[in-house]
């Protein structure tokens, strides 16, 4: 073959899997056959639409085959796969859109209002909706995604695809300005999924449940990919709810799952929690902050234990992993790097850190991305004299090369000189069985210059009190890193993969006492 990019795989998985059940998507399965029979016929009909080699293809929608089979389409094609987050806003589809230049754009039938919106004022000339059984018709704007599919000739087309050519576009979170495009290439998801596979030991008797997002790249890549890649089984979940999410653990027998802390504890708490057959899991793989005790001990006692992990968009995203046999002696790092991938923590010089001294956490590999989508500048910013690039992330490493994150660089608090990193305020306020999540932002104050607040959720039918709090961090933190004012909120503004937005907490809690 000519095509060594991921456009090739299902191809390749073909004669060594092909009755084998791919996909599970509600009451549907999808063989590797028939996986790789849909995609090839996607990709020729969108060839012969006339989608080229290099040309950005985007996808907006929840979980659904219709996404792998377009991502693989364009693998086929070399096209450039441009998922987009389905809760966006219209106006940041639309700059999505406009910036990466696709002129396709294949959505969900519940989402054409949305995919109508956002695709006006671009270059989107083409609009394919795809019946996700919501029950919501789409406008006659959009073609019907099965019968493009079923134009397509069942010609399997091996373009010359290597593994430096761009694969996926994949949007940062944009917490200051625009977002950025990750451009992701052939070798960098390639190289991920070999992390991913040799760390955590994939095999291809797995089922990974998915009920993260495809289109965040830790459900994507760390998921479904290294399944595939090995002749798993993937479950896709459009939605997570934990109720439903245990029943499918025990009606598939699961062996993979992935989410952030949030999504762990929920499944803890929920009252069929103990009475679920869990006994198929052996892969729990987390990621965003750290899992509290209190719910390491509850899946503990369960006989499971938890891979924590730390990455980005532009690493693909895996950096490092905590093996689970040591979450307990290592509990709150986010562990080594990843087999085929560097990390360093540079001092504000660039000097190497200490054992011990903060700094930036900075990654080089060959599954980090070379570029963002025609923003030169910020390349060049992200990467230094090295080659390293800068996750603008703050951690250390303790004496065995663990590695533990302290704080976004733009989120550390600095109040009176001192540099106070809210994660490590966070995990202590986390021991308190009564608080649900929390985050820790800090706002201005005339004496320090600012101070860090607490914003509390509490447990249902919890109650703490400030003192309580103050009584509990006490002799815990310094004082200058217990938070000088909380809040308590009915509420956490989340992104879809369940990190807390503590831009949107600044300004809810703005001008507040």
């Amino acid at each position: 073959m000519e095509n060594f990019g991921i456009g090739s795989w299902l191809q390749r998985r073909r004669p060594k899997s092909g009755s084998k059940t791919a996909l599970i998507s509600g009451d549907r399965e999808i063989s590797y056959q028939q996986l790789a029979d849909r995609s090839v016929r996607l990709a020729n009909a969108l060839r012969d639409s006339g989608v080229a080699k290099f040309d950005r293809v985007a996808y907006l929608g929840d979980n659904h085959p219709s996404f792998l089979e377009t991502l693989f389409a364009c693998g086929q094609l070399g096209a450039i796969f441009v998922p987009l987050n389905a809760r966006l806003a219209p106006p940041e589809v639309q700059f999505q859109l406009q910036d990466c230049g696709a002129a396709t754009l294949i959505h969900a039938g519940s989402l054409d209002v949305l995919a109508a919106a956002g695709a006006a004022g671009t270059l989107v000339n083409r609009r394919i909706a795809v019946d996700d059984s919501s029950g919501e018709q789409g406008t006659t704007a959009a073609e019907d995604f099965e019968a493009v599919l079923a134009s397509g000739a069942d010609q399997y087309l091996d373009e010359a695809v290597d593994l430096d050519d761009g694969a996926m576009i994949l949007y940062t979170s944009g917490t200051t300005g625009h977002p950025k495009g990750a451009l992701l290439t052939h070798g960098n998801i390639v190289w991920n999924c070999m992390n991913v596979i040799v760390d955590f030991d994939f095999a291809s008797t797995d089922v990974a449940l998915m009920i993260s997002p495809l289109f965040h790249v830790a459900s994507l890549n760390m998921g479904v990919l290294p399944t595939l890649l090995k002749g798993g089984t993937v479950v896709l979940e459009p939605k997570f709810d934990p109720r439903r999410t245990l029943e499918l653990i025990e009606n598939h027998r699961a062996t993979t799952i992935s989410g952030v802390p949030t999504t762990y504890q929920m499944l803890c708490e929920h009252r069929a929690w103990d009475t679920t057959d869990l006994s198929s899991l052996n892969k729990l793989t987390c990621g965003g902050s750290a899992v509290p005790l209190r719910v390491l001990e509850a899946y503990e006692q369960r006989g499971l234990r938890f891979s924590n992990g730390y990455g980005m968009t532009e690493t693909a995203p895996g950096a490092t992993t905590l093996p689970a046999a040591r979450s307990r002696e290592k509990a709150g790092s986010s562990g080594l790097p990843h087999f085929f991938t560097d990390v360093r923590i540079a001092d504000f010089d660039g000097a190497v850190a200490a054992p011990g001294s903060v700094g930036e956490i900075q990654i080089k590999g060959p599954n980090v991305i070379h570029e963002y989508w025609n923003r030169p500048g910020a390349t060049a910013e992200s990467y230094d004299a090295g080659g390293w690039f800068k996750s603008g992330d703050m951690g250390y490493k303790d004496n065995d090369g663990f590695v533990f994150v302290s704080d976004r660089l733009k989120d550390m608090i600095i109040s009176g000189g001192e540099n106070i990193y809210p994660a490590e305020v966070e995990q202590a306020i986390t021991e308190l069985d009564a608080v649900g999540s929390v985050a820790v932002i800090g706002v201005p104050d005339e004496k320090w210059g600012e101070v860090p607040r607490a914003v509390i959720l509490l447990r249902e039918g919890a109650q703490l009190t400030e003192a309580e709090l103050r009584a509990h961090l006490e002799g815990r933190l310094a004082r200058y890193k217990i938070p000088k004012t909380v809040m308590f909120v009915d509420e956490m503004p989340r992104t879809a993969s369940g990190k807390i937005r503590k831009a949107d907490l600044r300004k809810l809690t703005a001008g507040q006492a």
